[in-house]
């Protein structure tokens, strides 16, 4: 059994999707933001940061961090704050495409691995009155990039080049490569006396 970093209900979501055991232990760390560091790298020093801050309460377990956010034009969108702030990501994305890049770590035996993985995704152009429809469900705000996916925003996806587990918030398949390269066993237990 592993930690996950994150409270989020789609990296929960996806990885009880590959039958994998794992407890969640939400972290504290102080996150990143803004357009100092290039997207990939804000996203891993964030999903590191995660790991690193849930690994000192629990050193004996292996420890999974992730971070996501959605780039364009050199600009980093990370969950909107408010209404209009999703509305003014959509309207960023109509039409376009944009990079989604999660950064992961895992933290396990003191030692720290990290990878990143970017995915294109094209929009379609979308009218201010569906943009507006689709804020107002409520559904963007809590969502990097304003938009899910696996939801509603479907509908003005063009095509994806790339992860799709990734856009949706956990690269699947990276994740579990990287474990390998950490030593952690996905389907094992670690540790003893992990009190959940």
């Amino acid at each position: 059994m592993f930690i996950l970093a994150s409270g989020s209900p789609r990296r929960k979501e996806l990885l009880q999707q590959i039958n994998v055991r794992f407890d969640i232990r939400i972290s504290t760390a102080e996150e990143f933001s803004g357009d100092e560091f290039a997207p990939t790298e804000l996203v891993v020093k964030n999903a590191a940061a995660k790991a690193k801050a849930v690994a000192r309460l629990y050193p004996n377990q292996a420890v999974l961090g992730a971070d996501t956010v959605v780039a364009l034009d050199g600009h980093t969108y990370g969950k909107p704050n408010n209404r209009e702030e999703a509305v003014q990501m959509l309207k960023k994305f109509s039409g376009r495409t944009h990079q989604v890049h999660t950064g992961i770590a895992w933290m396990y035996n003191g030692h720290l691995f990290t990878d990143v993985v970017t995915t294109d995704v094209e929009f379609a152009l979308m009218a201010d009155t569906e943009i507006e429809r689709y804020v107002d469900s409520g559904e963007p705000m809590d969502k990097a990039g304003a938009y899910a996916i696996q939801g509603g925003a479907a509908e003005f996806i063009v095509g994806i080049h790339g992860s799709y587990s990734n856009v949706v918030g956990l690269p699947l398949n990276a994740v579990v490569r990287l474990a390998r390269k950490a030593g952690v066993n996905l389907y094992g237990d670690y540790g003893e006396g992990f009190a959940p």
